[in-house]
């Protein structure tokens, strides 16, 4: 006989048996009493039951294998250890597909603590270079620079006094350049001499930063567009100080005039005009 047919067998007795555990409390009933629903369903069970049995054993007799009656609850029990460890291997697969999730997650996450660090250090690199500027702006300026005793420029021929500052210039005493320059400007600014001396005499102010003294005296200088050597580095050094002014369309137009109006300046004035173009960023 088929394990099929040990089951069949094994729930038609369980069948059988509860049926009689019924039939005793259903023989305590008078036979002249008619049936309730509830006892007539269990009387059509046990005989269903008893049906099913005896097929099982005629059946067991013509292929003479011997019929074994197995508890019906062992395969029910099999089935639902089944049922168990399907339902813990689909929790275990949703666990892993929750895990991958969380992995993926904290990669990601690391990646952005990671990129983070980065912006934060450059944040401070930027933050240490605007306090730098900060308390380069707030410092006191420093003490003014007396100038040395010299001799006033009226006290000497126009020539001589040009020399005079002239040679401070060259070796870089740039205070006694800038008295000596403005001396002369004051005395003979009127004179042939006058443009070239507030020439350098801008020059010797904007070596002091002073933009807006060094702007006014190159304006000076190159009035009525001179055709002198020194003329194109005046006009580079006026775009050089409207730049550091803030005043980038002037300069511009200040280096305009420079190629319309010196075309044939040195090439070092011509580069460092490109360079000064570029830093107003000229169209």
């Amino acid at each position: 006989m088929s394990h099929r047919t040990h089951h069949a067998a094994a729930s038609a007795l369980a069948a059988i048996l509860l049926a009689a555990s019924a039939g005793h409390a259903l023989a305590q009933v008078s036979l002249d009493e008619p049936l309730d629903e509830h006892a007539a369903k269990r009387l059509d069970r046990m005989e269903k039951a008893m049906k099913e049995l005896r097929a099982i054993v005629f059946q067991g007799r013509e292929t003479g294998a011997p019929v074994v009656v197995q508890p019906a609850e062992t395969q029910s029990q099999i089935l639902g250890v089944g049922d168990k460890i399907n339902d813990l291997g689909q929790s275990l697969a949703r666990i892993n597909g929750q895990l991958e999730v969380i992995k993926h997650d904290l990669d990601q996450t690391r990646q952005e603590v990671q990129d983070l660090r980065q912006t934060n250090g450059a944040l401070r690199e930027r933050l240490a270079i605007l306090e730098k500027t900060v308390k380069d702006l707030t410092a006191p300026p420093p003490p003014p620079v007396t100038p040395p005793p010299t001799t006033p420029a009226a006290t000497l021929d126009p020539p001589a006094a040009f020399a005079a500052a002239r040679s401070a210039f060259d070796t870089g005493d740039m205070a006694t350049a800038e008295a000596g320059f403005r001396d002369y400007v004051d005395h003979y600014g009127d004179g042939p001499g006058g443009p070239e001396a507030r020439f350098y005499l801008a020059r010797t102010l904007m070596a002091r930063k002073a933009w807006p003294d060094a702007a006014t005296a190159e304006i000076g200088a190159i009035r009525g567009w001179p055709h002198t050597r020194w003329a194109p580095d005046a006009v580079l050094d006026l775009s050089k100080a409207l730049v550091a002014m803030g005043k980038p369309t002037d300069a511009c137009q200040t280096l305009g005039e420079l190629a319309r109006r010196y075309p044939k300046a040195a090439p070092s004035v011509l580069r460092a005009a490109s360079a000064v173009r570029a830093q107003a960023k000229c169209d």
